[in-house]
């Protein structure tokens, strides 16, 4: 079992490397993976069960603890990664959809990756995991409120339905897995070190499933979203680094904070656009897992080369 926990562990690790293999094999592909467009929202509800075994109540009462940082946190993700997505789409001129799609990613709470990243970063992991946590659970609220302001005018937004969705394959899951791990405690810690592997097998399929669907727009206009996606992601870690190193926070929430703004659950962005829009309006989304994994993994070298100097 500790080998497979152990693959688990490295595959979570290089998931950059999963997720772009992901992207190709769809492109390449588009038929079969197209097919498996139907997996994204049970897909996405199972990953969100395993997020939730792995949480503890102690993960939330971060924001007891140190409310500063975790609240700065919060606020910075679900204001400035909106509003930088909403100003990208204006500046480029996106089509609707797209437009659409790169906002959604930005009204989503922080990504499951994010937390891996802020350790890699050797930044403040009980801080990261504390606003990735709060941030999915103010998510069925928040998410479809910011992109009827931040989208309304693109496009018709039900935001009681999307609650209700957002609610169903997030929060309950989530709080089944917590229940779970609370009850089976060291009996299912086995199956806790697989979920990594599980989790990263479900997003490339989300990933390979959305880019499949999306091959026509990849090939038009595929180079002028990633452009779109990629400065969304750097910009908002920027800003969150600049903002934590304003307010005087420690080096080590710095990094948690700066990932935290920059790295969205960009599963659920896919979930949502195919469900609501279209699936073409997914491909931000599927853009953004792929690259963000990758940013990140940068940002953590970089960190870890400059600590150790």
């Amino acid at each position: 079992m500790n080998q497979i926990a152990a693959l688990s562990s490295w595959v979570g690790k290089t998931f950059a490397i999963w997720a772009l293999l992901s992207a190709v094999v769809g492109f390449l592909f588009p038929e079969f993976f197209a097919s498996l467009a139907f997996l994204i929202v049970p897909i996405l509800g199972i990953i969100m069960f395993g997020m939730g075994m792995t949480l503890k109540t102690t993960d939330f009462l971060e924001i007891v603890k140190r409310p500063k940082p975790v609240l700065i946190g919060l606020l910075a993700q679900f204001t400035l990664m909106p509003l930088i997505a909403y100003l990208l789409t204006v500046i480029f001129q996106l089509d609707p959809l797209i437009a659409v799609g790169v906002i959604l990613v930005g009204c989503c709470p922080g990504g499951t990756s994010s937390n891996v990243i802020t350790f890699l970063a050797k930044g403040d992991v009980a801080l990261s995991v504390a606003i990735t946590s709060i941030s999915t659970l103010l998510a069925p609220f928040l998410t479809p409120i910011l992109l009827e302001i931040f989208a309304g005018q693109l496009i018709d937004i039900d935001l009681l339905s999307m609650m209700i969705t957002i609610t169903k394959i997030v929060i309950l899951p989530i709080l089944l897995g917590i229940v779970v791990h609370k009850f089976l405690g060291n009996k299912i810690e086995s199956a806790i070190s697989v979920l990594p592997m599980i989790s990263v097998l479900g997003i490339s399929i989300i990933i390979a499933a959305v880019v499949a669907v999306s091959k026509a727009t990849i090939l038009d206009s595929g180079a002028l979203v990633f452009v779109v996606v990629a400065l969304h992601n750097l910009i908002g870690y920027s800003l969150g680094y600049l903002l934590a190193l304003f307010l005087g926070f420690t080096e080590i929430q710095r990094r948690a904070i700066m990932i935290e703004v920059g790295m969205q659950n960009s599963g659920l962005g896919a979930a949502l656009a195919a469900t609501y829009f279209n699936p073409v309006a997914a491909l931000p989304s599927a853009i953004f897992s792929v690259w963000h994994n990758f940013s990140g993994a940068l940002v953590a070298n970089i960190f870890a080369k400059r600590d150790a100097k």
